[in-house]
């Protein structure tokens, strides 16, 4: 046997130390793996060694394609009258530099007609492709022996990354071992386990109750609504899109139903997912072949789904022995066409003997030839339903404490934290700034379940000191300002380490800003260099006090520096930047915040949803449509083209993503200037087909072409108001009119100027009369926070648009 199981992170570890203490050393062994060699790195090494250069061997390996690809081949076909005709069909070819030598143009043309050196290349590349390269050790699997290993198999000696020892290896690799009558297993990593086991802690510091995860009810309403309404981000095996919609569709309601689903989402299978949602749901009858077969498949309303329901289903309705059935499970999970036709006329004669129509079990058998490319073990499905249960169930009771979980465990993933982080304002929970008093090394949940980002997740900032500020803080009490916290952290934080925790918002509770830090002191010296050397002093004058006559006299104490006074109208997007540097996002703030108004009323969609927009688009071949999008420019880069011709590429990003833009030809020369880092910008443009489309021929249907967002017009986004906004309405009332509203009114108006015209109705709610003022004198600007502080007067605003 086979046998592979999950462990956390911990637990894995654990068990290789189990079984050497259990079994010891010469009764376990790792298992070797043999690398070989594919077509890129078969062209690589061969042009290493025949001295071609890397520009050259960097070109044809990028001419092997990394996925199979389709081909256009003739093929004999013998015609009933006894006939041979030459058909062309498509194919799909898998890439092995073999194939791509002889079907791909340019690797055909380089392989026939390249420099003598590069056909040399070829030739010995597609000779040496597939050949053993180097050999490894396998990450997970072990061998148990009943005896000294040496007696069965040959043993290498193989260095172990994780403790730098040497350490038994198999010489046969996983393919072989079992046939020698060896027991391999896999002690593989599950991450969800660790997040299930991080999520429990949490909950315990947070909530003293202590949780059995394998104990909780199966049948916890909540939790099925959780899936119902694909409310599923971190939920494992339900996190896709596709199976979101399908959760959706479904609705959930018991425990068979997450079993069913976890083995038909996968390719194959998903053909069935429609007929077992109608079914579900009612739209469409539950029907069996045969009344027998309602036993076994009455839990996934008559579909077949599992490895199981065939094996049972084959004993009962043909009085297939045991053996026989696991042998028709084993023909269908390992795809041997030969086992199954062997088994197939047993089904037939053994059904027929039990009074079944021949018809019908034919019907099934041929069901089941569909079933077995794609069969799935319903143990398996189980086992993976209900670690996913766990965690939907922990979403649905402790959302804050799993969330947090899921961020502590995929610190090196800044796609996932930005996933996860996204999925915590659905649930309006907030990530706050990680926090020098309340933050632990991974994130934490607060009492007011809010997740702090985790002191460890802070770039460039050594676990050694994240350790030090927790053990410090849980002997000795929480810092009690900044003054304290460098007194007692002095000779373990440096400036580097005080300078992430100062720019990523760990010392924000202090009442101290980012940049005052950064701000020089009366003597010219930044506040930040001043409170390294006062702690440096401070650490001293503490040493030399334990063995001075003198103890400790005050006027001998080193003199805490003056804190500087804030920076007015500081640059708040440089602090934010250095955020996003040290915690990989914008947590207490986002650039974008100050053009909220033009982003809710001028961009079309978000960034985010742009890519998709363009997918859509491209699948049903929907006409050009003309769309806006605003976001902050986060990179740039200039490039050559080979022809010499300049062009631009540049990442636009928003709250909810990211979308790569680039610029050639005449839109490089326009564009251009506004491509600059940092910049908040605003893009008018049209998806539209990327080229136009070859028109239907010979009964062929047109081909889809690929749409791309072209753009047209791009502009700064704190310029966009003033260019599309017609006019600035305030209406107020005539009892709201007084010489204090008055002035604050005209004050808050100076202090924005611009150029969009002012305009302000009066209403009289007794006469019911209503005057237009018009003001010549005074234009505005219009930005979030200016609608924002003529609100907070007490008065309605609007802006009136150009159409």
């Amino acid at each position: 046997p086979d046998i592979d199981i999950d462990f956390d992170d911990e637990g894995r570890y654990g068990a290789f130390k189990y079984i050497e203490d259990t079994y010891g050393k010469d009764h376990i062994s790792h298992v070797i793996t043999f690398g070989t060699m594919a077509a890129k790195s078969a062209i690589k090494d061969v042009a290493r060694v025949s001295r071609l250069s890397i520009d050259e061997s960097n070109r044809l390996a990028k001419m092997v394609p990394d996925k199979p690809f389709e081909v256009e081949i003739e093929e004999e076909k013998v015609q009933e009258d006894g006939t041979v005709t030459k058909e062309k069909v498509k194919k799909e070819i898998k890439p092995k530099l073999s194939n791509c030598v002889k079907y791909l143009a340019d690797l055909k043309k380089e392989a026939e007609e390249g420099t003598e050196l590069v056909r040399e290349v070829l030739k010995y590349a597609v000779k040496l492709e597939g050949c053993v390269r180097q050999v490894g050790v396998h990450a997970c699997a072990m061998i148990i022996g009943r005896g000294n290993l040496t007696d069965y198999i040959p043993i290498t000696l193989a260095t172990d990354k994780a403790t730098g020892q040497d350490v038994w290896t198999s010489q046969y690799d996983g393919h072989y071992i079992e046939e020698v009558g060896m027991l391999k297993m896999d002690f593989l990593g599950l991450r969800t386990l660790s997040i299930i086991k991080e999520c429990l802690k949490s909950i315990k510091k947070r909530h003293g109750i202590d949780i059995d995860i394998e104990k909780i009810p199966i049948d916890d309403k909540p939790t099925y609504e959780l899936y119902g309404r694909g409310d599923t981000t971190s939920v494992f095996q339900f996190e896709s899109p596709g199976m979101k919609e399908w959760l959706q569709k479904l609705k959930p309601t018991r425990f068979e139903d997450l079993i069913a689903m976890n083995a038909l989402y996968r390719p194959g299978p998903m053909d069935y997912i429609p007929q077992f949602v109608a079914r579900k749901q009612g739209t469409e009858p539950i029907e069996y072949d045969l009344p027998e077969m309602e036993e076994y498949l009455n839990d996934t309303y008559g579909v077949t789904v599992y490895q199981e329901q065939v094996m049972l289903l084959s004993r009962k309705l043909a009085g297939f022995t045991r053996g026989q059935s696991d042998t028709l499970r084993k023909a269908m999970g390992k795809k041997i066409k030969a086992m199954l036709d062997k088994l197939h006329p047993q089904f037939i004669e053994g059904g027929v003997a039990n009074g079944h129509p021949k018809e019908i079990l034919e019907k099934i058998w041929a069901d089941w030839e569909a079933f077995a490319k794609y069969a799935f073990n319903k143990s398996h499905a189980t086992c993976y339903a209900w670690v996913s249960y766990q965690t939907g169930w922990l979403k649905a009771h402790y959302p804050a404490e799993f969330q947090a979980a899921n961020l502590s465990k995929n610190l090196s993933s800044m796609d996932e934290i930005k996933k996860i982080m996204d999925d915590c304002k659905k649930g309006g929970i907030k990530v706050l700034n990680p926090d020098i008093n309340e933050s632990e090394s991974g994130f934490s949940v607060n009492a007011e379940g809010n997740v702090y980002f985790g002191l460890g997740g802070i770039k460039g900032f050594g676990d050694n000191i994240v350790q030090a500020i927790i053990a410090e803080r849980e002997n000795n009490g929480p810092f009690a300002d900044i003054f304290d916290f460098i007194e007692r952290m002095s000779g373990i934080v440096n400036r580097k380490a005080l300078e992430s925790l100062a720019y990523s918002g760990a010392f924000d509770s202090f009442n101290i800003s980012r940049s005052q830090f950064f701000t020089p002191c009366k003597n010219g010296e930044l506040f930040i260099d001043a409170l390294l050397k006062y702690g440096e002093l401070y650490r001293k004058d503490s040493m030399d006090s334990a063995i001075s006559l003198f103890g400790e006299i005050e006027e001998m104490k080193p003199t805490r520096p003056e804190i500087p006074q804030p920076v007015q109208d500081e640059d708040n997007f440089k602090y934010l930047q250095k955020e996003k540097e040290l915690v990989g996002m914008f947590l207490s703030s986002h650039p974008l915040d100050k053009y909220r108004y033009e982003l809710d009323t001028f961009a079309g969609c978000s960034i985010g949803q742009l890519q998709s927009i363009i997918d859509e688009a491209t699948q049903n071949q929907s006409g050009s449509r003309k769309l806006s999008v605003a976001g902050l420019i986060t990179s740039v880069s200039t490039m050559t083209s080979k022809a010499g011709k300049p062009f631009a590429k540049a990442t636009v990003e928003d709250y909810e993503g990211s979308y790569e833009i680039a610029l050639f030809g005449n839109d490089y020369e326009a564009f251009m200037p506004y491509l600059k880092e940092h910049e908040a910008i605003f893009i008018e443009g049209e998806v539209k087909p990327r080229y136009f489309s070859k028109p239907a021929e010979g009964g062929k249907p047109a081909e889809a072409v690929p749409y791309t967002y072209r753009i047209q017009k791009m502009s700064l986004l704190g310029n966009v108001a003033d260019e599309k906004v017609k006019t600035f309405v305030i209406n107020m009332n005539t009892d709201q009119i007084t010489p204090e509203f008055r002035a604050a009114l005209v004050k808050l108006i100076k202090l924005n100027t611009g150029k969009i015209p002012l305009s302000m109705k009066l209403y009289d709610p007794v006469n019911h009369w209503t005057i237009d003022f018009a003001s010549r004198k005074f234009t505005v600007s219009v930005s979030n926070q200016f609608i924002e502080e003529v609100k907070g007067l007490g008065v309605e605003c609007h802006c009136e648009i150009k159409r």
